[in-house]
């Protein structure tokens, strides 16, 4: 999620080491004694996962956590988890499988194991007709002004591959689309995804997303190192929910528009 900073990571991996030895993850056939699967959840990720007036969880890791559980045959048990504790909930076994947008690399591959694709993340431009470019190496340069959120990783990127443009820091998702429809800010450097339902509040502005994406990621299910026949179910009912068109419904219905990369399933597991 959001690619979190480098010592963020290292800190939260080195966690996650300190346990990785000690602790046996529950098998599939301990889960279906069960009868319950814990899903770990960011609970501070909208429209991923994020408690309603009653108190109930809803978004689409919600949905996908709860189609997953009935594939499998058990019910589900949320569990929060913050960002940095994705990795480490896996290898202490206080999670059986970890969604919360959870990128693969190689990093975390050392301690825990991926499922294959649920969704993107794609760091791409976004931005309206009132600014001109196709590429974002061409807004490199003055006069133009990016709007950011404090604390993301992208301003950091953005001062070291954008070094020409003027940043404005806000607090939301929301508050950074508002700068750039009221024409405060020109374009937003992110992972665009999780922006384009706040476009929708700005009906009015001619939105556009620059064509080619700076960089796609691949954010999969984290389970724990070699739990293999539990990744085998996953996989496999991953394979319907893509070829059935769920997850890019699920995807449109939670962040106002279609993925802008795709998960192309195929049946290599």
């Amino acid at each position: 999620m959001f690619r979190r900073t480098l010592l963020t990571s290292i800190a939260a991996l080195a966690l996650a080491a300190s346990a990785a030895s000690a602790v046996q993850a529950r098998s599939l056939d301990d889960i279906l004694t069960a009868g319950t699967i814990r899903i770990g959840i960011n609970p501070n990720f909208p429209n991923m996962s994020v408690r309603n007036d009653a108190g109930e969880w809803e978004g689409f890791d919600i949905e996908i956590g709860k189609a997953l559980a009935a594939a499998i045959g058990v019910e589900v048990e949320w569990v929060p988890t913050e960002t940095p504790q994705r990795v480490p909930f896996l290898v202490s076994d206080r999670i059986d499988i970890s969604l919360g947008a959870l990128t693969r690399n190689a990093e975390r591959a050392k301690l825990i194991d991926f499922t294959v694709p649920l969704h993107t993340e794609v760091l791409a431009v976004l931005t309206t007709e009132s600014l001109e470019g196709n590429d974002w190496k061409e807004l490199n340069r003055d006069g133009v002004t990016l709007a950011n959120m404090r604390g993301n990783w992208t301003v950091d990127w953005t001062a070291e591959n954008m070094p020409a443009v003027k940043v404005e820091l806000v607090d939301t998702m929301a508050d950074t689309v508002r700068l750039v429809a009221q024409g405060r800010a020109d374009a937003i450097v992110e992972n665009i995804d999780f922006f384009m339902a706040f476009t929708k509040n700005y009906p009015d502005v001619k939105w556009r997303v620059l064509p080619d994406p700076i960089d796609v990621a691949y954010c999969a299910i984290g389970v724990s190192q070699g739990n293999e026949n539990l990744a085998e179910v996953l996989n496999i009912a991953l394979f319907n929910l893509h070829s059935s068109g769920t997850v890019n419904a699920l995807w449109e219905q939670y962040y106002g528009a279609p993925m802008l990369r795709k998960v192309e399933p195929t049946p290599y597991f």
